[in-house]
């Protein structure tokens, strides 16, 4: 024994700290866990060609699985996540009405865009509907490109359009022809410095029966001349110099797809166990005692309709089946034991593990709401704070970088007047900020949800404005716009605002 070995031994005799816990080599439970310390590409990269289609396929046949996504997209998404400019009017030296038409023009020509199907590159969906499919197709196939080319249409104002790609089409090319110095890994180009600087996408689906050969193009992350942002990338990253996402459903794959086969081996145990009827053992030797008959000749079928022969040695099962068995021989009944009591219990425990992996809450994973206000409020929160981080990064990585392009171009076709926004970076900034609006959370109980905003906006805790979106979704300043309207209409109609009539000094002067 070499000195080296020798005194790598004695350290693992006498290990301490996390040596006689988790990273123990000595205790039972733990000698033969030894997994392998690999980088990102490896652990990751180099294994999403498995985790992709497995996670798409439970999406498209595992209830679940899918129910788990949709749950994501419809409170994270919704119908769209709204725009609510917010640029800063003092530091751009606009006045209060200067401001008030700016913004009100900015939500004008945005509609224009964003609410037509041209927005987008296939002419399919406007802009949320777009928010919608990009964020099933990250959370599916954990992550998802966004192309932002410049492409002008017939009877379209604005050129601007979005183009999704799923994310298998970004990939390194075979060819020879594609080598370069900088590294290239599943499609992400880096520089020298790690920094993202292109990505290499196909000319179509790598599972695509499309008898054409496959052909890359690379496409900057920036302009090299324009400078304008060319692909955006949706991914939610858990390494460092990790370069592209993994499916959310990739830590419950295992678990949801057993759960799946465990779910439907119990759903035919219980359709089995329902045909399950009276077998009659006979000595007679006419089948047909109960009427069931066994002739083909319409001359003994009154109806004229040919009866289906019966084999006698045929065993067969359905819904109030009558069996014959041959003489001498003795049924043995069998008590499958379904429906299982016990199903519902294990199913149970295994979604709450699903759950607390995809940070959904039990209750709110299968829309079952049994427990008390304070239990359900409490699993709503917690979801929530899932949700609104999520949303913020949408918004951050999708929402708002289109939304500065097509700010660009508005002005740079005059329809928005904004003086100077290319002059300096932080003008522009000044111009482009905003904040993206989602559905609300909803109130278990609306009385108190309404009393507690209340109680927050009067104590400075919060504001009007974001009470009013985080509560029904709406805009302050439109609701106080609407109900001064509705206020007038119902003055010029005498109606109070308890719905009965104003009181009228003339009237009071005619009953005296």
């Amino acid at each position: 024994m070499t000195e080296i070995t020798r005194q790598r031994a004695v350290r693992e005799v006498f290990n301490q700290g996390y040596g006689d816990h988790g990273a123990s080599r000595r205790k039972k439970s733990l000698v033969s866990w030894n997994p392998v310390a690999g980088d990102a590409e490896e652990d990751i990269q180099d294994n999403l060609e498995a985790l992709r289609p497995r996670a798409r396929d439970l999406f498209m046949g595992g209830s679940l699985a899918n129910g788990s996504i949709k749950t994501l997209r419809t409170n994270i998404i919704g119908t769209g996540l709204r725009l609510k400019p917010n640029f800063d009017a003092d530091f751009l030296r606009l006045s209060e009405e200067e401001a008030g038409n700016l913004k009100r023009q900015i939500e004008r020509e945005f509609a224009l865009w964003a609410d037509s199907k041209d927005c987008d590159a296939t002419g399919l969906h406007n802009f949320y509907e777009l928010q919608q499919l990009a964020f099933l197709s990250w959370m599916m196939s954990g992550d998802t490109f966004a192309l932002l080319p410049l492409l002008p249409r017939k009877h379209a104002t604005y050129d601007l359009r979005i183009r999704l790609l799923e994310a298998d089409r970004c990939s390194s090319p075979t060819t020879k022809s594609a080598s370069m110095n900088n590294k290239l890994s599943s499609g992400v180009e880096v520089d020298e410095d790690g920094m993202i600087v292109s990505y290499w996408f196909s000319n179509k689906h790598p599972g695509s029966s499309i008898a054409t050969a496959m052909d890359w193009q690379k496409v900057d992350v920036v302009g090299v001349e324009s400078g304008r942002r060319n692909v955006l990338h949706l991914m939610e990253a858990e390494r460092p110099e990790q370069r592209r996402g993994v499916p959310i459903l990739a830590p419950v794959i295992e678990s949801l797809k057993q759960l799946e086969r465990y779910t439907e081996a119990e759903l035919m145990a219980a359709v089995i166990s329902g045909m399950f009827t009276v077998f009659i053992e006979s000595e007679s030797e006419d089948p047909d005692e109960f009427g069931l008959g066994s002739s083909t000749n319409l001359e003994d079928n009154p109806t004229g309709e040919p009866v289906p022969q019966i084999d006698e040695g045929d065993l067969q099962l359905g819904n109030g089946a009558v069996q014959f068995l041959r003489p001498g021989e003795k049924a043995n009944i069998a008590n499958p034991g379904r429906p299982n009591a016990l199903f519902d219990p294990f199913v149970t425990s295994i979604l709450r593990q699903v759950g607390a992996s995809l940070e959904i809450p039990y209750e709110l994973l299968l829309k079952h709401f049994t427990a008390s206000y304070s239990a359900s409020r409490a699993a709503m929160l917690e979801a929530w704070k899932m949700f609104r981080m999520r949303r913020s990064w949408m918004a951050a990585d999708f929402c708002q970088p289109i939304y500065e392009e097509w700010f660009a171009e508005a002005v740079i076709k005059g329809r928005i007047n904004a003086p100077g926004v290319f002059d300096d970076p932080l003008l522009f900034k000044s111009y482009t900020r905003a904040d993206w609006h989602g559905p609300s959370q909803g109130q278990l109980d609306p009385v108190k949800e309404a009393n507690a905003a209340v109680i927050r906006v009067t104590n400075g805790y919060s504001t009007n404005q974001r009470e009013a979106a985080e509560l029904t979704g709406t805009e302050y300043e439109s609701n106080i716009r609407q109900l001064a309207y509705e206020k007038r209409i119902r003055e010029q109609y005498g109606l109070v605002e308890g719905g009965g009539q104003l009181d009228n000094e003339d009237d009071s002067d005619d009953d005296e």
